[in-house]
């Protein structure tokens, strides 16, 4: 089976408070009896969408999918503070607790593929397979191809429109520039760069750019949280130790794991996957052709949902 499941809804969604001020959304799919499955969104600041929950067999997977902290319907929104990788896998560890839930297997992509990494590290025990495309880990080198220079050589164009929004002057920094503006105390100035920021990357993510998507991505809201909290955690090299994924390699090296990532992904270039599954050749690792780095597009959605069914088995 490599084609969607059915719409699925959640059969629940529930809130847990996590910190003093965070309270995370989060909602159970599929079969509570099935097996264990936690996906992981991208950004930070993303959201999981509905899109992904028809990755899963409803018959053998129990999904439990949440918004990470400041982002989706958790709340505070986009708040920076008191938000960091650590603090991530903290939630996640208080979620499974909460939900009494002994290992699972975890879904990620992008952001979401650093943060299944830095979990699976922290907590090996906790997992039993993982699932995970369009490989992020965390360096400056790889925001700095992003947000500096690397993809703008490719995309011209579209690098003059997220550019425009900051001074000559600053633009040796385009990171930093941007978070003094998302940072800002006006409403609008924020406003103006979150839709720049979102709008580079969402013109980018796909190898053949979906108007549907993009026009999702440029919402307020989605918006705000994505670029605030995507530029905080780069400003903090993800709060990552230079190389730390790489180099922890062997807490996790036993965990049945498939990667996937997309030949023509300039999001996150194919160059760090390639690190990854040299660090960790036992895992699975498929280059998908004609592919970019969304998990959306039709080859990488057929991949994903093979490795998911095979691991159901």
């Amino acid at each position: 089976m490599s084609e969607l499941y059915p719409e699925i809804e959640p059969y629940k969604t529930g809130r847990l408070k996590v910190s003093n001020i965070h309270e995370l959304y989060f909602e159970l799919c599929g079969n509570p009896k099935g097996k264990p499955a936690l996906h992981l969104h991208g950004g930070p600041g993303g959201s999981p969408g509905a899109h992904y929950r028809r990755y899963f067999n409803p018959d053998k997977y129990h999904l439990i999918r949440f918004h990470q902290r400041g982002a989706g319907e958790s709340t505070p929104h986009a708040e920076i503070k008191e938000n960091t990788i650590h603090d991530l896998i903290a939630d996640i560890k208080k979620l499974k607790e909460h939900l009494d839930i002994k290992k699972w297997l975890i879904f990620g992509g992008s952001w979401g593929s650093t943060l299944a990494i830095a979990y699976a590290q922290a907590f090996p025990q906790h997992v039993t397979e993982m699932v995970l495309w369009g490989i992020f880990l965390g360096s400056k080198e790889e925001t700095n191809w992003f947000y500096q220079k690397g993809a703008s050589i490719i995309f011209p164009d579209a690098w003059e429109d997220y550019v425009a929004q900051i001074d000559p002057a600053e633009r040796d920094d385009m990171v930093s520039a941007y978070y003094r503006k998302l940072t800002s105390e006006s409403q609008a100035e924020r406003l103006r760069a979150a839709k720049a920021w979102s709008s580079w990357e969402g013109k980018l993510i796909m190898l053949n750019p979906d108007n549907t998507l993009t026009s999702e991505i440029l919402t307020d809201n989605f918006a705000v949280s994505i670029a605030r909290l995507e530029c905080h955690y780069f400003m903090n090299e993800c709060f990552l130790k230079p190389g730390q994924l790489l180099s922890d390699i062997e807490r996790i090296r036993h965990i049945p794991t498939a990667i996937r990532h997309g030949r023509y992904d300039v999001v996150c270039p194919l160059e760090y996957a390639w690190k990854l599954h040299r660090a960790w050749p036992e895992a699975k690792f498929n280059i998908i052709p004609a592919c970019g780095h969304s998990g959306k597009e039709l080859p990488m959605q057929k991949e994903l949902i093979e490795a998911l069914d095979n691991f159901a088995k």
